[in-house]
């Protein structure tokens, strides 16, 4: 809203809406609808809505709210919405739901919850649509709604045999993708084991498993939640502006209809020309292509080891406080490589242990995760729960978390890190590294607490579609969304 304003958007959004002439508004585009907002009490909306917005409570559960979660219209297909479906919902501040004050105002209004709180998940009254959620990151459900936006299709009678979705979030499953040249110099979707891309014969070439564009298009008609793309490769001598990630994004974003997140070389640096290039501008790039969010790697131990140094003060300048500070920190992920280091007691180390299950080589029952940067090649003196606690004061909105020790295993993910680390903070976090089969989602969802987990190989090499996970997942009881293919 600050944004909103200092940019003098509100009075032309003001003057379009009250000259009769259709109006859609998405995620912050429905809060400036209302009063005003406990994120900035100063800053007033445009007040066509009696309510304010406040946060969501952090105590018992992730905020940002980040996921695919209901809009609830009562049995009624509004503007396309269906009870039936899912949609993508990214933000921290809310509308809370509270029966029959908004409809008193003459609107119809969607509902979704999250935890305890219902909250309100779209809007209409005559020339009007808002949605929270985001239709366009929605798959063919949120198309749907921009169709009917389009079309003026505001039928808001009972539709007979729709089903109701289940209230609540969904548990995320994450198509990733590794992208990086191969010894031909042709842009592919790899994968490792604990960091190392080469095949172990075949003269030790990068493995290839699929171009990245197909590949997005085919685990987003699987169901996949969202797709991230992590370059490995440096394009030291590529001017920014021709990075091929970036015709990359600008492809997958023509067919593919759920979040996509970016993450490698994003940082300041010069261009070929010589021109000093910022983090934020690159970041800027990427979402102008079509990334939804960054994800930031070595940079942000670099950034953490600083912030403690300097006792742990926020200086301002790291990419993670410019980027969401402009974007906010929903649009900022930090991918953690943590490794296991082993102990024989917690006095052995200043970091933060825990007791495992699975003893050292010399049977020591206490571990540490330590951090490295580099792809991993290179390990700092900083632990993960220091990592996760400092970029989370700095505003990032989302841990994804690896573990090298089980990348490329398939052997189930590390609960424990996972464990430790959701303790810390209280952003989402994603869980990465070691998914082998369905069971290992399963696991992971009902033994811990994470917010999403991602899977990789067994993806790219046919073992398992993310259909199958999210069948399995739906069988064991645990809510999921399912893909729609009728617009």
């Amino acid at each position: 809203m600050t944004q909103f304003s200092k940019a003098g958007y509100l009075p032309a959004i003001q003057k379009h809406i009250d000259s009769g002439k259709p109006f859609m508004g998405i995620c912050v585009g429905l809060q400036a609808l209302f009063e005003g907002s406990a994120e900035n009490p100063a800053v007033p909306g445009l007040g066509y809505v009696k309510a304010t917005l406040d946060r969501f409570d952090d105590s018992s559960k992730s905020v940002p709210h980040i996921g695919w979660n209901s809009a609830n219209t009562s049995g009624k297909e509004v503007f396309g919405l269906r009870p039936s479906s899912k949609y993508y919902y990214v933000h921290s501040y809310k509308v809370p739901y509270k029966q029959g004050e908004l409809e008193s105002q003459g609107w119809t209004v969607a509902t979704a919850r999250y935890g305890d709180e219902e909250f309100v998940g779209a809007i209409a009254k005559g020339n009007i649509l808002a949605t929270q959620f985001h239709p366009e990151k929605s798959g063919v459900a949120g198309l749907r709604v921009i169709k009917a936006f389009l079309d003026g299709d505001n039928n808001s009678s009972a539709v007979e045999g729709l089903v109701v979705a289940k209230e609540g979030l969904t548990r995320r499953v994450i198509a990733c993708l590794d992208v990086r040249t191969n010894d031909q110099g042709d842009l592919v979707v790899t994968k490792g084991d604990q960091y190392d891309v080469r095949e172990k014969t075949d003269g030790g070439n990068v493995r290839n498993l699929g171009k990245p564009v197909e590949m997005a298009k085919k685990y987003y008609e699987q169901g996949a939640d969202e797709v991230t793309f992590l370059n490995i490769t440096s394009f030291r001598d590529c001017p920014v502006a021709d990075v091929p990630m970036l015709e990359i994004l600008r492809q997958t974003s023509k067919s593919v209809f759920v979040p996509l997140t970016i993450g490698g070389g994003i940082r300041d640096t010069i261009d070929t020309d010589g021109t000093k290039i910022s983090a934020l501008e690159i970041a800027t790039m990427y979402f102008q292509s079509g990334a939804d969010k960054v994800s930031i790697g070595s940079d942000a131990v670099t950034a953490a080891e600083e912030y403690y140094s300097n006792g742990k003060k926020l200086s301002g300048a790291t990419a993670i406080e410019q980027i969401s500070g402009a974007y906010g920190n929903q649009a900022v992920v930090v991918s953690v490589d943590p490794k296991r280091v082993y102990v024989s007691k917690p006095e052995e180390t200043q970091h933060n242990t825990i007791r495992t299950r699975y003893p050292g080589p010399n049977g020591e029952e206490y571990c540490w995760y330590a951090c490295t940067i580099k792809g991993g090649r290179e390990t700092r003196d900083m632990d993960v729960v220091e990592l996760v606690t400092a970029v989370e004061a700095m505003g990032t909105g989302e841990i994804l978390l690896n573990c090298i020790d089980k990348d490329g295993t398939n052997s189930g993910f590390d609960l424990e890190l996972i464990d430790q680390v959701k303790n810390a903070v209280s952003i989402p976090v994603i869980a990465s590294s070691g998914a082998g089969n369905p069971g290992h989602f399963e696991e992971v969802f009902s033994k811990t607490s994470t917010d999403a987990a991602l899977g990789a190989g067994m993806f790219h090499r046919g073992e398992y579609t993310v259909k199958q996970v999210k069948d399995s997942l739906a069988e064991k009881g645990l809510m999921v969304r399912q893909f729609e293919s009728d617009l």
